[in-house]
């Protein structure tokens, strides 16, 4: 089965039973990626006088209530709502697209006199310098399977160079994702530069973009065009967890 999509006025075809996941799922209190110092994700079993929400235990349905902090577990998809007092700024009310053309590209962080470890702007530009998708998809090296685990809280993770958020807001990029907690410092004293920048917040807010931290792309995914099928669930919040599911995208006519 095939289908097809025009990007940039050619035709590309995609085959839509063969997705590529790149969400981190969410455990009941197993290693899973955490970080900002965010509580473990946990899943309580729901308990109403002889009514036991666990079929495992002899209820009749499993019924549970959800522990989790989108920002600090597992993959999570935001809009500028994250850095505004605005109310009406929710993920739900920001994204409503969630198609787009994508471009993954790979890079490694660079070390600073400092000690920190940062994708450069250089880098960024060198991989999109022919291409302007609608989303762009930034796997960091070394890109090991500990990521699929990795408690980051205290440890200062690589981060974006803020100039990024500009370049991408200027070529039009409306969709920002990475396998990194954040795409600023850790700990930066509430600047959040690259968020600011990209979301050109607040002078110029670009209210449909969005950022989503905590992807996991596999080594064995190639760089290159894709179809991205960006799923939330419909929180009236900043941020919700998130299921970006990708399509390889080849030239029409050829073989998938």
């Amino acid at each position: 089965m095939t289908a097809s999509i025009i990007f940039q006025g050619k035709a590309y075809s995609f085959d839509p039973l063969a997705p590529l996941d790149i969400s981190l799922p969410l455990h009941d209190q197993q290693l899973q990626p955490e970080c900002f110092w965010a509580e473990p994700v946990a899943f309580e079993t729901i308990r109403v006088g002889d009514f036991v929400g666990s079929v495992a235990e002899g209820g009749s349905t499993n019924y549970k209530r959800v522990h989790v902090t989108p920002h600090g577990n597992g993959t999570h998809t935001e809009c500028y709502g994250h850095i505004s007092a605005d109310p009406n700024a929710t993920i739900h009310n920001c994204l409503k697209q969630f198609l787009f053309s994508a471009q993954l590209i790979t890079v490694q962080p660079r070390k600073q006199q400092n000690g920190d470890e940062v994708v450069m702007l250089e880098d960024i530009q060198q991989e999109l310098f022919d291409v302007v998708p609608e989303a762009v998809i930034v796997r960091t090296l070394p890109n090991s399977e500990h990521k699929l685990t990795r408690h980051y809280s205290g440890s200062n993770p690589p981060y974006l160079d803020h100039r990024i958020g500009t370049f991408l807001a200027d070529q039009g990029i409306e969709h920002l994702l990475l396998d990194l907690p954040s795409v600023d410092r850790e700990l930066d004293e509430g600047k959040l530069l690259c968020h600011h920048a990209f979301w050109q917040y607040p002078s110029n807010t670009r209210c449909g973009a969005t950022i989503t931290e905590l992807i996991y792309v596999p080594n064995h995914v190639p760089d290159g065009l894709y179809l991205l099928n960006l799923q939330i669930i419909s929180l009236q919040l900043d941020a919700s967890p998130s299921k970006p599911v990708l399509y390889a995208l080849s030239p029409a006519g050829t073989e998938l």
